[in-house]
């Protein structure tokens, strides 16, 4: 996906959309939000905290509430795209500038409850991850059992890097994206750096 620095450039990035994303972005910064990008997508915070986030797709334009899981959804408009991975976040997902034009009123009253919730402080939190057990994929644990040297540095990190580097593996669809994967790791087992330090920082 090409990265675009600000929203006017996202959408000129995604020219089969343009049209719908341009009419939803119209709809979404008539209220009083903040707007940015964020994992290139536009996001709309309010108060720093992100409420709305929208994305164009080749099948369909979406818009993201951070918090859907707490809207009413009288209607049954939203969905969760990672079910089972997250637990807050909703889509509302459009096929045509014609189904946001006939929901217009629709997609204000759900960014309105949005906004509030977001003002009155509730939230749904992630489960923490300490409440799963470590499960280390094949290709990794492969590894570890022929490398007592590695293995040592694997078990000398937390819990929170042993976890990403094992769910960096496992969500890899196709065995050779596993094993590259397993090479860019290694060294970070090696020198104790944790998969996703360089964010934390």
């Amino acid at each position: 996906m090409k990265k675009s620095k600000t929203v006017d450039e996202y959408i000129l990035n995604h020219a089969d959309q343009r049209d719908a994303i341009t009419l939803l972005r119209s709809i979404v910064t008539s209220f009083p939000f903040q707007e940015t990008i964020k994992w290139l997508f536009p996001v709309y915070m309010i108060n720093g905290k992100n409420v709305i986030g929208l994305g164009s797709f080749k099948a369909y334009t979406g818009i993201w509430f951070f918090q859907g899981g707490l809207l009413k959804d009288s209607q049954n408009k939203l969905v969760n795209a990672q079910e089972g991975k997250t637990q807050a976040m909703r889509q509302w997902r459009f096929n045509s500038i014609s189904e946001i034009q006939e929901n217009e009123e629709l997609i204000r009253a759900y960014i309105d409850e949005a906004i509030e919730n977001q003002k009155a402080g509730r939230e749904i939190k992630p489960m923490p991850r300490t409440s799963k057990p470590l499960i280390i994929p094949k290709e990794l644990q492969s590894v570890l059992d022929t490398d007592n040297s590695l293995k040592e540095s694997f078990e000398s990190h937390s819990l929170t890097n042993k976890r990403d580097f094992a769910e960096y593996i496992e969500t890899a669809k196709r065995e050779e994206t596993k094993q590259k994967r397993l090479e860019k790791i290694i060294p970070m087992i090696q020198s104790g750096e944790g998969l996703n330090d360089k964010y934390k920082r």
